[in-house]
């Protein structure tokens, strides 16, 4: 390639198949490609513009068992690379194609042979023409691919020049096996709106987000959620695995839910709400399953207010509002409305302190009191708890 013999770089690909080894902690993408991902690198000598990526799940939910990847680099130079651990036979296969001729390499083949062709298509007065040359087994002395590599990094770690590749390549190849894997998570069965996704959005590849959602940026949705019809979520928030928004549910900004939570219809939490692992809220106060009641006219509002913390196993029985910062402990049900910045435990649950803004629990105190963590400093007006205009120590 260097010596021009093959022409102007055109394509490169890869074929890296076989039938095993499954790997259950990671895809076939991060498990077979790391290799192909390298030589590409090595050989174009330029970073991809633009990485694309595509597979298929079969045997196991959320790794992918076979993966393409197409990679876009400077110079109109495309290179793919196709992995699978679900194929009949081994195939591990490189061609590089260039303008004035082609390379071969068949690893899986018993010689191992690098092949020239010189073959190609010229455009001969405008229309494509084929070109037939000759071809040749490029001789190279072979060697163990992977006592090789470990033999120069020994030979080099005392020596600063690296000839073939160094950390910065091992990021290269790490930061395109990033890229590939948000492609793969952006493709998405119809209603999972992937192109939609703001800036910043994550949602793993086994959630499920129905027609008519909406999420703001830079907010996380993670394994087996589903996010049902019209819900809305805002900016920041991280929706844990195996939980369930309803539909038309309001999430705001900054609100983080724990794993195995449903959010069902009717209930709206505000911003910077935490919900703990396994909590419930309930939306139906005379539930009967010979006698269903389906429909938003028959559920019963629920409201968190802003910075509102639930904690692990709560019930939240429908009807009530949770004030602004208010603390449930875990394992309390709360079957009434709730002060702001109250401390509420046991079953059913009763305020038994007061907490700041900071979830520090407040000193006991009669009229005033002062945080010992943040100096944020309250007052008792009416029993309700009332922050005071002061300063913040950070």
């Amino acid at each position: 390639i260097a010596e021009g013999r093959i022409g102007r770089l055109q394509y490169i690909y890869s074929n890296r198949l076989n039938l095993g080894t499954v790997r259950t902690n990671e895809n076939i993408l991060w498990s077979f490609a790391p290799h192909d991902i390298s030589i590409f690198q090595f050989l174009i000598g330029k970073k991809p513009l633009q990485v694309f990526a595509r597979g298929g799940q079969f045997l196991q939910p959320g790794i992918h068992d076979l993966t393409m990847t197409i990679l876009e680099y400077p110079d109109n130079v495309v290179a793919h690379v196709f992995v699978s651990w679900l194929h009949p036979f081994k195939e591990h296969r490189i061609v590089v194609i260039g303008s004035r001729g082609m390379l071969v390499f068949e690893d899986s083949s018993p010689g191992k042979e690098l092949q020239f062709y010189e073959k190609g298509i010229d455009l001969v007065d405008g229309a494509p023409v084929k070109r037939e040359g000759a071809s040749e087994i490029v001789s190279f002395q072979g060697a163990n691919p992977l006592r090789e590599e470990l033999r120069y990094f020994i030979e080099h770690l005392d020596q600063p020049a690296l000839e073939v590749a160094n950390a910065r390549s091992a990021v290269e190849v790490l930061e395109v096996l990033e890229q590939a894997s948000e492609s793969l998570l952006e493709n998405r069965r119809p209603g999972k709106q992937a192109s939609r996704l703001p800036p910043g959005a994550r949602v793993h590849e086994t959630a499920c987000l129905d027609e008519g959602v909406r999420i703001g940026e830079g907010t996380k949705i993670w394994h087996f959620s589903h996010i049902q019809p019209n819900a809305r979520i805002g900016r920041g928030c991280s929706i844990g695995q195996n939980v369930n928004v309803g539909s038309n549910v309001r999430i705001g900004d900054h609100v983080k839910i724990q794993n195995n939570v449903s959010v069902y219809e009717g209930v709206t939490l505000e911003d910077y709400v935490f919900c703990g692992p396994s909590m419930v809220f309930t939306n139906v106060l005379d539930p009967r399953s010979k006698y269903p009641q389906r429909g938003s006219e028959h559920y019963v509002k629920t409201l968190v207010r802003e910075g509102a913390s639930i904690g692990a196993n709560a019930t939240v029985v429908c009807g009530h509002t949770i004030g602004r910062y208010a603390f449930i402990g875990a394992g309390a049900v709360v079957t009434s409305d709730v002060p702001d910045y109250a401390l509420m435990l046991g079953v059913p649950a009763r305020r038994k302190g007061w907490v700041c803004e900071c979830g520090e629990i407040l000193p006991a105190f009669e009229e005033r009191a002062e945080c010992p963590r943040c100096r944020r400093c309250y007052r008792l007006q009416e029993e309700l708890l009332i922050p005071e205009e002061t300063s913040v120590r950070v």
